[in-house]
């Protein structure tokens, strides 16, 4: 007799993991939403404007890549956006149409190549794994098999976010260019609850129960969220070396109160940081997709974002 498999945590709606350490992470969430988490299969020909592309680096580390239609108007070389994808460290991809549908538009808006590695998911594969995958995703960009010369910027959201910082600081200290990094929304947190994880709302895209039962899952064993990743405002930051920072908030996100304090820790640090707030939406509005089509205000502070971060990069490319 098989003996039936135990659950030993579970995220609602994402990712149930078992005693025998499998994971499931078939979406049981509303059905309605469920082609958000779809993946999408590249294209060589250009869809409103963009092409798309897996690649594979020596290292055998797989990445999507986002080729927006050549303009007249484009310089020779377009920037690159290394773009690391959010999801706890858990769940998501750089596949999913939730991503090919932002990734596609700032490849449009930003005149830029977007580059996604398929970043290795926690529990199996549990933090410092996201970091080397996305660090080698840097790597491989800035070297002769990616695209040599060009400005890189690090770009992503929520749990990408942290990402965005961490490998901005051992880029510093490795000594590879970086020419600016977009943190958007990170999932900055501590142990402790904060004010805005209690009083904001939540939304499909983060709830408490997110926050909590992916980063337990994500994090070394024995860490806690006051771990240097999601608290990096809780480890100094004075003499590192980091590229010019658009930091992009969202008014109603559950993390603000932790966002804020690394944003206050960067100033004091002497750090060059600009601070970009979308008023009245919540965590990662910019993914939804469904929003954005049925709520006049969700889709213009998405246009909002998109054309900011478009701005940075053309203020900080060579």
């Amino acid at each position: 007799m098989v003996q039936e498999k135990k659950i030993i945590t579970k995220v609602t709606g994402w990712l149930t993991l078992f005693d025998d350490g499998s994971v499931d992470r078939t979406w049981s969430g509303p059905p309605e939403v469920k082609f958000l988490n779809d993946a999408v299969p590249p294209h060589d020909h250009f869809i409103d404007g963009v092409a798309t592309a897996d690649v594979t680096s020596p290292d055998g580390l797989k990445l999507r890549v986002y080729l927006p239609e050549k303009h007249e108007t484009d310089p020779e070389e377009l920037p690159v956006l290394l773009h690391f994808h959010g999801g706890g460290f858990c769940i998501t991809s750089a596949n999913w149409h939730v991503y090919y549908a932002a990734y596609t538009r700032l490849a449009r808006t930003a005149r830029a190549i977007v580059v996604s590695p398929y970043l290795r998911l926690a529990p199996e594969h549990r933090l410092p794994a996201a970091v080397d995958d996305a660090l080698a995703a840097l790597r491989w960009v800035s070297g002769a098999g990616g695209y040599p010369g060009r400005g890189v910027f690090l770009v992503g959201d929520s749990s990408g976010g942290n990402l965005v910082h961490e490998v901005a600081v051992r880029a510093g200290e490795e000594g590879i260019p970086v020419a600016g990094a977009i943190p958007v929304h990170p999932g900055f947190c501590r142990a402790g609850r904060s004010r805005s994880e209690v009083e904001n709302p939540e939304t499909p895209f983060l709830t408490v129960e997110m926050i909590d039962g992916l980063l337990a899952m994500g994090l070394p064993e024995g860490a806690t969220k006051d771990h240097p990743i999601t608290c990096p405002m809780g480890a100094p930051l004075e003499g590192v070396e980091l590229p010019p920072y658009l930091y992009c908030l969202a008014e109603q996100d559950l993390m603000w109160d932790t966002q804020m304090e690394f944003y206050e820790a960067m100033k004091r640090a002497g750090m060059e940081v600009e601070l970009f707030v979308s008023r009245g939406v919540a965590h990662c509005f910019h993914l939804n997709k469904i929003a954005i089509g049925m709520d006049p205000i969700t889709a213009a502070r998405a246009h909002e974002l998109f054309h900011r971060i478009k701005q940075f990069i053309q203020q900080h490319s060579v």
